[in-house]
C-alpha cells in the first residue's frame, strides 16, 4: 500500500510541476475503469460490464 501512495504522490508531483492538470481526469478514468473490471471479474454483473466495452 505504501508503494501505491508513493506512486500517487509522484504522479501528482509530475502533474503539478509540469502543469499537466488536464491529464488528471484521464488518469482517474483509466484507474476507475481498471478497478471496475478487476472487481467485477467473477461476479454476476460481469457480462453486463463487458458488454459496455
Amino acid at each position: 500500500m505504501e508503494t501505491f501512495l508513493d506512486l500517487a504522490k509522484d504522479v501528482w508531483d509530475f502533474l503539478r510541476v509540469r502543469k499537466k492538470f488536464w491529464l488528471a481526469p484521464l488518469i482517474i478514468t483509466i484507474v476507475l475503469m481498471g478497478a471496475l473490471l478487476v472487481f467485477t471479474h467473477g461476479s454476476v454483473v460481469a457480462p453486463f460490464i463487458y458488454s459496455i466495452f
